[in-house]
């Protein structure tokens, strides 16, 4: 199965990108005029995010977002015969501060979110660091899918680690010089030992993981975010927050990456992962001593 399937998508990756984009024109149709896959989860986070957008509007960035959503998966499958040269032509990267801090021995942690263009950003940070770079991902459940784009992703030296064995590698990673990508608007999957803080003015869960890890290992922390520049076209603008976490109080990063990610998303709200269920918990009294916000505690019915 394995074979066949990556028969097919090398054979479709090998298209020019002219057709490509038209194929991925027909399944956001399909997506979202036919199926409407998640778009009342879309519509949701939307609502939630900017309350004082017409519908008109709302709707517009939601078709735009469905747009970015299909283009995203035409351009990995792209990735799989695309050139070296074709690819930098496509994303670039603003990075040159953050090499010279890893070259003076510092581990980076990168945060991101989830916007569009992450799969040119794990080929692009792993060619351009001069250190080994880690990625953490959550597995396909179809094994032949899993494989095609484990090996896609490590294709340029990046080291994969499935997040459900991330606790066990950790520490053999850590080990020695390191950088790290983490999608730091991943929702939790336990509420109650996440940090709360208002998110577009909303209380919502955060991972401690990204905080604690920083500032544990003492690395530079570095906020990224993808600007897509037209269809296609990338460029990734690095930020260095922090070069010593351990300066940091618990929550500190957490709440700068909050400001950070909110701007980011107003910048460009139709590249973000709507159909990701942001405020998927509801705040509770019960995480009073979780509520890191400099913002007032939430009221609670």
């Amino acid at each position: 199965m394995y074979y066949l399937i990556f028969g097919l998508l090398y054979l479709l990756s090998l298209l020019p990108f002219f057709i490509l984009y038209r194929i991925s024109d027909v399944a956001y149709f399909i997506l979202y005029h036919v199926i409407g896959y998640r778009k009342k989860v879309v519509m949701n986070n939307l609502h939630i995010a900017f309350p004082d957008k017409s519908l008109t509007e709302k709707v517009k960035i939601a078709k735009q977002f469905y747009k970015n959503l299909t283009d995203t998966f035409i351009e990995a499958i792209k990735m799989i015969s695309i050139s070296e040269k074709s690819f930098l032509k496509r994303a670039t990267i603003d990075i040159d501060k953050v090499i010279a801090l890893a070259k003076t021995g510092k581990n980076i942690q990168f945060h991101s979110g989830h916007q569009f263009g992450w799969e040119y950003a794990n080929w692009l940070i792993a060619k351009k660091l001069p250190i080994p770079w880690i990625g953490v991902y959550m597995r396909i459940n179809n094994k032949s899918v899993n494989k095609i784009f484990y090996d896609l992703r490590s294709k340029n030296g990046t080291i994969l680690i499935a997040a459900q064995d991330f606790k066990n590698s950790m520490h053999q990673l850590f080990s020695k010089q390191y950088s790290i990508g983490l999608a730091a608007d991943q929702n939790p999957s336990i509420p109650n030992n996440a940090y709360w803080l208002n998110f577009f003015n909303v209380p919502a869960p955060f991972v401690t993981g990204p905080d604690k890890g920083a500032i544990r290992n003492n690395t530079a922390v570095v906020f990224v975010k993808f600007i897509k520049i037209k269809r296609g076209y990338y460029h990734l603008d690095t930020t260095i927050v922090h070069e010593n976490a351990a300066e940091c109080k618990a929550g500190e990063i957490t709440l700068l990456y909050r400001n950070f990610l909110e701007s980011v998303i107003k910048e460009n709200p139709d590249n973000y992962l709507w159909s990701h269920r942001r405020w998927k918990w509801a705040y509770k009294k019960d995480y009073e001593s979780r509520w890191i916000d400099t913002a007032p505690l939430p009221s609670v019915d």
